[in-house]
């Protein structure tokens, strides 16, 4: 058996190594090729070119490697049109994978696609390339599963890579201890984002917050992990800047440590945000983009909801204050409010954990035996 993969960025191929895992337990002599990083690599993946060169971010970014990457693209159909695999996985990339899939489809190929682009929430009009491209959509959430059913598209949710990893109880006390942060003082961590934009935007606005909060609080602490040593020189030289000493503590890396350090947390809207809830900590989440940007996207995201704690629950259980609502009065009294208010917290984490066992299913497992009935046309 052959089975073709494309992975296009690192949290595709932490996903893509899982599957390769769990496929491997089913059909110990398939092979496993396409496009993949060293995690499926490791897991005896040929990758026919660098993960990399697929790992582009920008508009402008796109627009100067455009050529290369449909060149790549075009090379795979026409390799596998001329020598089928079994079967074809996209691993996220939509914008790569989905063309891909839909020519690999159309010459009779089975193809499935891992992870959901958020066309939930905008551009809902994709659904219908989706829907001529795979033979089988994996998801991450419930609510993605529900929008496929109602278009008709056939949907597997194999629950979230993460739930599996994280525990449903995580104490403060072990990571403090790592962190070497005091044990007695309340904490909060400050996540600004990982990309230097993100930063730029938002760490001068969850700095004044902290400041705001030690007026009300003087005995709070904050930390600050920082994504990679661009990220912690960039924070660092925004802290120096700042016109008075902050009890602050940037840690390179370690940001699921300082999340479980912390007794509540300010973060940007992202991914991260679902950790957080994973670790069961109170959080607010907030987002600030270009002026142009937000009134573009606010015509176009049908959502109520940005954050995945919000979303998975259907409901406002964290704060969202994005753009002109992401006022240092507004963070600032949001975060003092999750810090006091015990009962407040426990009802969070209740809904949290409930949360957490719906998303806990072995994912790898789930997403393997969803292309072995693919396989097998017990879909």
């Amino acid at each position: 058996m052959r089975i073709a993969l494309v992975a296009g960025e690192t949290s595709g191929d932490m996903i893509g190594a899982g599957l390769i895992r769990s496929l491997k337990a089913r059909y110990p002599q398939a092979e496993f090729e396409g496009i993949g990083g060293p995690l499926m690599q490791a897991e005896g993946m040929t990758s026919f070119v660098p993960m990399e060169r697929l790992s582009v971010m920008g508009l402008v970014e796109v627009l100067g490697r455009l050529f290369e990457l449909l060149k790549v693209r075009k090379d795979l159909i026409r390799r596998w049109i001329a020598n089928p695999p079994d079967v074809f996985i996209g691993i996220d990339a939509p914008d790569f994978n989905l063309g891909l899939e839909l020519k690999l489809r159309q010459a009779g190929i089975k193809t499935a696609h891992y992870v959901s682009p958020s066309v939930w929430a905008w551009r809902q009009k994709r659904v219908l390339k989706i829907e001529k491209a795979v033979d089988l959509m994996m998801t991450l959430f419930p609510f993605e599963a529900r929008f496929y059913e109602n278009h008709k598209v056939p949907v597997r949710f194999v629950g979230h890579h993460l739930a599996d990893k994280i525990p449903f109880e995580t104490a403060k006390e072990p990571a403090r201890d790592i962190l070497e942060l005091d044990k007695s003082a309340p904490t909060v961590c400050l996540m600004p984002g990982s990309r230097s934009g993100e930063v730029s935007r938002l760490c001068q606005v969850f700095l004044d917050t902290a400041s705001a909060m030690l007026k009300v609080r003087p005995e709070l602490k904050f930390i600050i992990p920082a994504a990679s040593v661009d990220r912690r020189d960039q924070i660092e030289q925004i802290v120096t800047e700042y016109p008075e000493v902050l009890p602050v503590k940037i840690i390179l890396g370690q940001s699921q440590t300082c999340m479980a350090a912390s007794d509540a947390i300010l973060l940007a809207s992202g991914t991260a945000t679902l950790e957080a809830m994973l670790m069961k900590r109170p959080m607010v989440v907030s987002y600030i983009v270009a002026p142009l940007t937000h009134w573009i996207l606010s015509r176009l995201i049908t959502q109520e909801f940005v954050s995945l704690p919000n979303l998975l629950a259907g409901r406002e259980v964290v704060p969202e204050l994005i753009q002109h609502d992401a006022t240092v009065e507004n963070l600032s009294a949001a975060l003092l409010a999750r810090l006091e208010d015990n009962d407040t917290v426990h009802q969070l984490q209740e809904t949290f954990q409930f949360i957490h066992r719906q998303l806990k299913r072995n994912a790898d497992s789930e997403a393997a035996q969803a292309v072995a009935d693919l396989l097998d046309d017990r879909l």
